[in-house]
């Protein structure tokens, strides 16, 4: 690494530290490249939120996200690659230099892969931002702890609010599963334990459309999508697991995204601009698990590395 006048300039810069990130910094720093990793939080991205992870392979018993993101980090450390910790403003992508702007200054990359991920969607429900912490909640794993005893709502039909409903079914009371289609979208391996847990209810055909409130949630309306028919059901806390939405509105139209918001980037991670890769959740792909997000990072290297071989900078 070498500063310019505040500038710190790299072989390459990574924007986002969950696993798509570190394993391209792992692979850039092991080759030799000066490598930085520029994230706003812990270690893992959105990984870091999850509990147990039970299919990633090497950990015969499963590994909690938080752990494994920092084990990710330290990888890549081990070998070089720094951190630092800034959001990102904006990024000038129109040089053989990528330039980044961050909270901490300016970062200039001879390449730049972005792994910035994805982030919970929400419901878009009146009040639902001011209720975050008081009764809403987008990680089960992270919130459920303080609903012990207590009844709550989760809201999803795939596989983050299947797993969430069947880890809340062991702290909480009474755990409703609303979801707007009449089966889950999730995978074969959850149905039978949510059907067989006692304390777990499927309202079907249904959405929250509204939040009973006091000093903090007090419930929920639903709304059933075949009659039509509305209902308030109490519930201490709800727990939103609808998906992503992908975190590239920082970028500013520098790169080529899709009709969902995704970086527009094949199997190779080449976007639309010479020497900038799209990992991870960010990027358009069919299947989005931490092994695809870290197979991500070391294709984008083997890329990059074959750009620099051939790249002129000033």
């Amino acid at each position: 690494m070498t500063t310019n006048q505040n500038e710190k300039r790299y072989d390459m810069l990574i924007i986002g530290g969950g696993p798509a990130g570190y394993t391209a910094a792992l692979y850039a720093s092991r080759a030799g490249l000066d490598t930085c990793v520029l994230d706003r939080m812990a270690p893992g991205g959105q990984m870091a939120l999850t509990g147990d992870i039970d299919n990633y392979p090497g950990f015969d018993e499963g590994i909690d996200g938080f752990t494994l993101g920092m084990k990710m980090q330290a990888g890549a450390h081990r070998f070089g690659a720094v951190t630092d910790y800034a959001e990102v403003l904006s990024l000038d992508l129109t040089s053989p230099w990528k330039r980044v702007e961050t909270t901490l200054g300016t970062y200039l990359g001879k390449t730049l892969i972005i792994a910035a991920g994805a982030n919970p969607r929400a419901l878009g429900i009146d009040g639902e931002e001011a209720l975050l912490g008081r009764g809403v909640h987008y990680c089960a794993h992270c919130d459920g702890r303080f609903y012990k005893g207590k009844t709550v709502v989760v809201v999803g039909g795939g596989n983050s609010a299947a797993a969430d409903a069947l880890h809340l079914s062991r702290l909480a009371e009474k755990v409703y599963v609303v979801h707007r289609r009449d089966t889950l979208r999730a995978e074969k391996i959850y149905h039978e334990p949510l059907m067989q847990a006692e304390n777990v209810e499927f309202l079907w055909n249904s959405t929250v459309e509204g939040f009973a409130v006091g000093e903090r949630l007090s419930g929920v309306t639903i709304r059933n999508t075949v009659s039509g028919e509305k209902t308030e059901l109490p519930c201490d806390g709800v727990f939103v697991s609808i998906g992503r939405q992908p975190a590239t509105a920082f970028l500013g139209g520098c790169v080529s995204l899709d009709g969902h918001g995704y970086i527009l980037a094949d199997e190779t991670t080449k976007t639309n601009v010479p020497g900038v890769y799209a990992v991870g959740d960010i990027r358009t792909k069919r299947l989005r698990q931490v092994i695809t997000a870290a197979a991500d990072g070391a294709a984008a290297v083997h890329e990059a590395e074959e750009y620099l071989a051939s790249a002129v900078f000033d």
